[in-house]
């Protein structure tokens, strides 16, 4: 096993340290705020120009600023940490707070440096090494100085295809429930904004103050629909442990990260409300899009978890429940919570600022025919997202038991597919 520093292994460099000009359109230009625990992030991204890119990002600097396949790349101001590997269809500028590691590939496989910044062993040393006062940051050289432990690159190369089985089920499975959602908003949308829903033939339109709407439909404060029940008791007392999922923990739809297991006693003062069946949760801060739904697909990751204050929810009956999940998760309601969101120090949603949404309450009998059509794709969803939170857990358990020796793969007989060398 051979053990050295980072700087011994790779190059080390970092974005342009240039004020670039952005653009609504052109070449991605990634800053720390794209890096999360799965990969990057390009809900909220920056563009810039191809004249600059070519200016800041030129494959004949001396220094390493331009990221090329095989490169690890990672934030280092802020999100501290959080690796990306380049891929063939990759082409993006990069900030000065954003590190490059070139890995030597005579003693290092591009996915093994990878998985060895995602381990354990790296990411606890960055954040006791990490500096700052008002933000944490990492300089070049607290990067090279970082430890780098390998074996041959036989060794290396069973131990990614292992890991990168993990990661490939559980891309799939993202793409899967990136489908289900987007035809259940399809359905949504068709219903109840096109208005093309079962019968709407037969149906005239009258004015509201939402503009034209099928007749019979209502416009009604959120908070007012007889239909959705507002959640305003907080946790009761319950034995054992719980977890704790704040609202930093979610992203959109998904938890992105795992929360603290407390007891009753121990759990902070903002571990508040308890998720239940057919209730939906929404991050109440302004500037966030944060949905949890839950039906008898996720029924135990309810009953087991406690969510922060920070948080407002739903619950109906079973029939009501995706018109109610769907209602919460559309740009609409979150544009109008934002709206209405108030605060010095925190602008975020209270009760007053809830019940001032407006939304259009159809017939019973549509919503419970949305109901049947759409709980099916909905469970469908919560079951993958199950699935991978058992595999991201797994693989996690496994990467430092793999990256340290503690299972040996040696004698294992993998057939590792042979990837082309690409030239650095």
């Amino acid at each position: 096993m051979n053990k050295c520093r980072i700087g011994d292994a790779c190059q080390v460099g970092d974005g342009a340290h240039a004020k670039i000009k952005r653009k609504s359109n052109g070449i991605i230009y990634l800053t720390s705020k794209n890096f999360k625990k799965e990969g990057i992030d390009l809900t909220k991204v920056d563009y810039i120009s191809e004249k600059d890119y070519s200016k800041y990002f030129r494959e004949d600097s001396k220094a390493l600023t331009m990221p090329k396949v095989g490169d690890i790349v990672f934030s280092i101001i802020g999100t501290i940490g959080q690796p990306y590997l380049v891929e063939k269809k990759d082409k993006f500028g990069l900030s000065s707070s954003v590190a490059i590691l070139r890995p030597d590939k005579n003693k290092l496989n591009p996915e093994y440096l990878f998985y060895w910044i995602k381990s354990p062993t790296v990411q606890n040393t960055l954040y006791s090494i990490k500096g700052g006062v008002a933000q944490s940051y990492l300089s070049l050289e607290m990067i090279k100085s970082l430890p780098l432990v390998y074996e041959s690159k036989d060794i290396q190369n069973k131990l990614t295809f292992i890991l990168s089985r993990y990661d490939q089920l559980i891309k799939n499975n993202e793409e899967r429930i990136q489908l289900l959602e987007k035809m259940a908003k399809l359905i949504y949308d068709e219903w109840f904004v096109k208005f093309k829903f079962p019968g709407h033939e037969n149906i005239k339109m009258v004015d509201s103050e939402l503009g034209k709407i099928p007749d019979g439909w209502e416009v009604k404060g959120i908070s007012d629909v007889e239909s959705f029940n507002f959640i305003s008791e907080n946790i009761k007392q319950f034995g054992g442990e719980k977890e704790y999922f704040a609202t930093a923990n979610i992203d959109v739809i998904n938890i992105i990260k795992e929360g603290i297991m407390y007891s009753y006693k121990e759990k902070p003062c903002r571990a508040q409300k308890q998720p239940t069946i057919y209730s939906v949760w929404f991050a109440r801060m302004k500037d966030t899009h944060k949905v949890l739904g839950f039906t008898e697909s996720n029924e135990f990751i309810a009953n087991n978890s406690i969510l922060s204050s920070g948080f407002g929810g739903f619950k109906s009956e079973k029939d009501i429940f995706p018109f109610l999940y769907y209602s919460i998760n559309r740009v609409y309601f979150h544009k109008e919570k934002d709206r209405f969101a108030t605060g010095a120090t925190q602008v975020s949603l209270n009760n007053d600022g809830l019940s001032k949404i407006k939304i259009l309450v159809p017939s019973k009998e549509v919503i419970e025919s949305f109901g049947d059509k759409v709980l099916p794709i909905l469970n469908e969803i919560f079951i993958f997202q199950i699935k991978n939170k058992t595999l991201s857990k797994t693989r996690d358990l496994l990467l430092p038991k793999l990256i340290s020796g503690q299972v040996d793969i040696s004698d294992l007989a993998i057939n590792v597919p042979k990837v082309p060398e690409v030239e650095v």
